[in-house]
Parts: structure tokens; C-alpha cells; sequence
């Protein structure tokens, strides 16, 4: 939720490129991969995939990024790039591509499909809307969560030594630096938030 484009407007105005990883906002989010320079995200938070799964977006030139792991795929000629070095990298961003987890971009079509089914507003609204529901019920129980409007996040200060007697009864959150960490997404309801206070109203 930070605010991108005063960051992207600082950055051109010293000269800097900007890096955005949106690993914790891919999928609920609106994102706009073009309108930074360079754009990063895992797949198996908010976007569902398996793991292993990963997406990176570059400027058309390349911004002068070296491909440190380069392997056979990174290659113009992959099938050439076999059983030697890489001897002429990919003119595109593929110069970046890894040996992919097949499985895992195979489910991955899967899922992506899904989100774009149902629309990221649709989610991020479903998302944000258990996240309030689970403020205001710690609010009745007197827990105050650390402040992060307009996010499917909320960590609860003090709370994180319950995550395992949670994780016992069925219900799965963390234990971030003693915070107890609960994330919305498409796979919940509201009766998981109301299963989670009744929980810790215990």
C-alpha cells in the first residue's frame, strides 16, 4: 500500500531505477508490473500457485542487469546450451529464466486463471472485508492490532505464543516476532474469522 508513484517520481528524479516486490500484494491488489522498472513476485501467496513459481518483469533494456544463475534456458539457442557453457544469452528478458519447476507452472495456469475469473477487486474487497471483520472482534476483546489500513494482513502484538494451541485446534496463523499474524484471502469466510475470535476469547 505504499504510495508507488511518489517512490517511482523521488527515484527518476536522482536517476535511480526502481525494484518493486509484490509478493505480498500480487493477487489482491491492483498491480501495474509496467509502470516500474523492474517487478517481482512469488506465486504461492495471494496469486495460489505451487511453489516454486515466480514472475520477474524488466525494461525492454534490460536495465543492464547481468544473469548471474544463467543456465541452459537462458540461452538464444537453449537446446545449444545443453552440455556447455552459455554462449550467447537470450535477447529477451527469457536471459533471466531459470530451469522451471514444471509441475508447478503447469498448476500455476490453474490458478492465475482463477484470479483473473474473479477479478482482483472482487478479491481484494472479499479479502479486506474479513480483515475488518477480524478487527473489529479483536477490538471487543480488547486487542488492538498494529495499524495497516487497506490490508488483508493483521498482526495482533502480544498474541503470537497462542499460534501453536491455534494450529492444534485447526487453525492455522503465525507467530511473527510475538505477533499473532492472520492473512484473508479467497479460501476463507466469515465464519473462519468468528472460529478464530471464539478462539482467542478463550
Amino acid at each position: 500500500v505504499a504510495d508507488l508513484p511518489a517512490i517511482r517520481e523521488a527515484a527518476r528524479a536522482h536517476g535511480a531505477r526502481t525494484y518493486i516486490d509484490c509478493s505480498q500484494a500480487a493477487g489482491w491488489l491492483p498491480v501495474d508490473a509496467d509502470a516500474q522498472d523492474y517487478t517481482s513476485t512469488v506465486g504461492f501467496k495471494w496469486l495460489l500457485c505451487p511453489r516454486g513459481v515466480s514472475f520477474l518483469v524488466v525494461p525492454e533494456d534490460m536495465g543492464s542487469l547481468s544473469a548471474v544463475f544463467a543456465g541452459w534456458v537462458a540461452g538464444e539457442h537453449p537446446w545449444d546450451s545443453c552440455y556447455g557453457p552459455v554462449e550467447e544469452l537470450a535477447h529477451s528478458a527469457r536471459r533471466f529464466d531459470e530451469s522451471p519447476s514444471l509441475f508447478s507452472y503447469a498448476g500455476a495456469r490453474h490458478s492465475l486463471a482463477l484470479i483473473e475469473e474473479l477479478g482482483v477487486d472482487a478479491i481484494r474487497a472479499h479479502d479486506l472485508a474479513l480483515a475488518e471483520r477480524f478487527r473489529a472482534g479483536l477490538a471487543t476483546l480488547g486487542h488492538e492490532p498494529v495499524p495497516a489500513p487497506g490490508s488483508p494482513v493483521v498482526s495482533v502484538p502480544g498474541l503470537g505464543a497462542r499460534q501453536p494451541e491455534l494450529s492444534r485446534a485447526g487453525i492455522e496463523v503465525s507467530n511473527r516476532a510475538g505477533n499473532l499474524r492472520a492473512a484473508f484471502h479467497l479460501y476463507n469466510t466469515d465464519s473462519d474469522v468468528d472460529r478464530l475470535l471464539e478462539a482467542l476469547s478463550g
